[in-house]
C-alpha cells in the first residue's frame, strides 16, 4: 500500500495549505473531466487517474476542515471558477483591488478579499 502523503495528513496540515490543496484537487477534477484535458496531459506523460478517488480524497478534505473556510470556497469556487487567488504588491489578483496594508495577515491566517470574497493568499 502506498503511504499518504504529507501534504493530505491532517495533523501535519494548516488552514492554508487545505484550502490550495482543495484549490488543486478541484483543478484536478475539472482536468479528469475533460477529454481534450486528459488527452493532452496523456501525451505529456500524466495520468490522472480514476476521478471517483479525487472526489473521494476531496469529500475527506472538506470534513477535515473548517466549516467557515468551506463555505467562504465553495461560495468563490462557484461565483468566479477560482476561489483561492494570489496577492503580489497588496494587490488581489482576482478584483485588482489594492488591498489596505493591515490586509497582510502577521501569521498564516486565511483571509478573504473585502471586494471579491475569494481567500488570498500572500505571494
Amino acid at each position: 500500500m502506498i503511504a499518504e502523503p504529507p501534504a493530505l495528513r491532517e495533523e501535519t496540515r494548516s488552514p492554508m495549505a487545505s484550502v490550495v490543496l482543495l484549490a488543486d484537487i478541484d483543478a484536478l477534477i475539472r482536468e479528469a473531466g475533460s477529454a481534450e484535458a486528459r488527452s493532452r496531459l496523456r501525451k505529456l506523460g500524466f495520468e490522472l487517474g480514476d476521478p471517483a478517488r479525487l472526489t473521494a480524497v476531496r469529500t475527506r478534505l472538506l470534513a477535515s476542515m473548517d466549516r467557515r473556510w468551506v463555505l467562504a470556497y465553495e461560495r468563490a469556487f462557484h461565483r468566479y471558477g477560482r476561489a483561492v487567488v494570489a496577492v503580489r504588491d497588496r494587490v488581489c489578483s482576482g478584483c485588482h483591488l489594492t488591498l489596505p496594508t493591515v490586509a497582510r495577515p502577521r501569521t498564516e491566517a486565511l483571509r478573504v478579499c473585502q471586494s471579491c470574497g475569494r481567500i488570498l493568499y500572500w505571494a
